[in-house]
């Protein structure tokens, strides 16, 4: 587990405190393990998310349903955002007792922006549907529009032909 670097696998007790770290921690969150083991683990999370108390609701639901899993923005040892997928697990001794919390996270960033990128293009692609469709209507109103003029204005010269003999028999 120490060596792997996909994920970031460490170790929590039953109030928060880190007290493990593996090299996958360390790349995904700056943190050599000597520098966090000891301190909360809410350190990972934004000024908002642990002003809404995230944090411990996160390791209450792991308490009481055994797992707590999402995805969310989680704050690197130098200031800077990763979109990361989270799971944690509560751990219980043979009797039951919650010793604390195994937590995985990986760095899902890229998945998050390849899924914008793709939603952005569909709403071009839809805007861009839409404004040709938009284009043919009013090209067909236009063409409609014209015919029904020249019926228009051959009925008017006609009547006018008519209206000329007409006042001449008069």
């Amino acid at each position: 587990i120490s060596r792997i670097t996909d994920y970031a696998i460490y170790m929590l007790s039953p109030e928060g405190i880190v007290s493990s770290w593996n090299a996958g921690a360390e790349r995904f969150k700056g943190y050599t393990a000597d520098e966090i083991i000891g301190q909360h683990f809410s350190a990972f999370y934004t000024d908002e998310d642990r002003a809404s108390g995230l944090p411990a609701r996160a390791l209450q639901l792991a308490r009481e349903t055994g797992k707590f899993e999402a995805e969310g923005w989680r704050v690197r040892k130098d200031g800077t955002r990763f979109w990361a997928s989270v799971v944690v697990d509560a751990i219980h001794d043979p009797a039951g007792k919650l010793v604390g919390f195994a937590k995985i996270t990986r760095d899902v960033s890229e998945k998050r922006e390849a899924s914008e990128a793709l939603t952005r293009a569909n709403a071009a692609l839809f805007q861009s549907q839409k404004m040709q469709a938009i284009g043919q209507l009013t090209g067909g109103v236009a063409h409609d529009f014209n015919n029904l003029l020249s019926v228009l204005s051959s009925g008017l010269d006609v009547a006018a032909m008519s209206g000329g003999h007409a006042d001449a028999s008069l």
